[in-house]
């Protein structure tokens, strides 16, 4: 059986699909919309990240398709109903890459709240921006506000715990009785509350119509002043204009963006000279350690699909 892989993948993992299928594994074949098709023409499988756009026409453009695994969690790259007609298996690769992202999540609320890391050129100049400098926060007793209660989120929630933070979470979807919310020593909040009482506040949410905008000037302007905002869930979900006002006003600390509603970020955007900004570009989850368990536990998925009989 064929498995093509359109995007960047561990190379052990690769190998050992290799061992028992024929891989074509090609990078920047996501780059390639026309190429990416026409490989789709014999492949069992079709293995992607959060570039390559499985939707109609690559589906249309693949007749053989069994599985498509996907090197992350977030889905909003696949045609999940089109699929699911098909009888074709989505497989992301849930909570392999949930220590990366919930690590990065607490360091840059610690990098943003302290306020001491962007002056090296000044430093290194001759400057000594010591007394500008010295007004940073420390995070113990501060509360941290999970939106979006998942896997991630209670990770970040037991981290920021280990720094004596507070933790407020929000998530409709998680019953007011599970086990993960004494669990993680967190307090459950309606939205509006927790953006009031968050001195950071990191968002764990997929990208659906009722999240798309969701963080508009209206409810920027709810949060805590002085604030921050940490975003590592999808781009779409937070007004990158009105985050920029925000952070041009004072209103909030700062920010750090992982996601964005056009990846690579477009000249022009307003986000590019906004202050007291962190952008990173969708990284939050990549790391060498994660890459090895994404990569294995798709690899294995997309195998057990494929030697399962249709």
């Amino acid at each position: 059986m064929l498995i093509v892989i359109a995007e960047f993948m561990d190379e052990a993992a690769v190998a050992d699909l290799a061992a028992r299928h024929t891989v074509h594994y090609d990078p920047d074949l996501v780059d390639r919309r026309d190429d990416l098709l026409a490989r789709c023409a014999e492949a069992d499988a079709l293995i992607v990240r959060n570039r390559t756009r499985v939707d109609a026409a690559l589906l249309a453009a693949a007749p053989r398709l069994r599985a498509v695994g996907r090197l992350g969690v977030g889905l909003d790259n696949i045609d999940l109903p089109a699929c699911a007609a098909r009888g074709i298996q989505v497989l992301p690769a849930t909570g392999a890459n949930a220590r990366a992202v919930a690590e990065y999540v607490v360091a840059t609320v610690m990098l943003l709240l302290r306020g001491a890391y962007t002056h090296t050129d000044a430093v290194a100049g001759g400057h000594w921006p010591r007394t500008a400098l010295s007004g940073g926060l420390e995070v113990e007793g501060r509360t941290l506000g999970i939106v979006g209660f998942g896997a991630i989120g209670q990770l970040a929630a037991r981290l920021a715990r280990g720094l004596d933070m507070r933790i407020a979470a929000h998530d409709p979807l998680l019953p007011a009785d599970a086990p993960a919310w004494a669990e993680a020593g967190a307090r459950p909040m309606e939205l509006d509350e927790l953006l009031a009482a968050s001195d950071a506040v990191s968002l764990h949410l997929p990208l659906l119509p009722a999240t798309a905008g969701l963080f508009d000037a209206a409810r920027l302007a709810r949060m805590k002043p002085g604030a921050v905002l940490v975003n590592t869930a999808r781009g779409g979900i937070v007004d990158e204009a009105a985050l920029a006002a925000a952070l041009r006003g004072g209103s909030l600390r700062g920010a750090a963006i992982d996601v964005f509603g056009q990846e690579p970020l477009p000249a022009g955007s307003p986000l590019a000279d906004a202050p007291n900004l962190i952008l990173t570009p969708h990284v939050a989850g990549l790391t060498e350690e994660a890459n090895v368990r994404v990569s294995s536990l798709v690899a294995r998925r997309v195998a057990e699909a494929l030697d399962t009989p249709p």
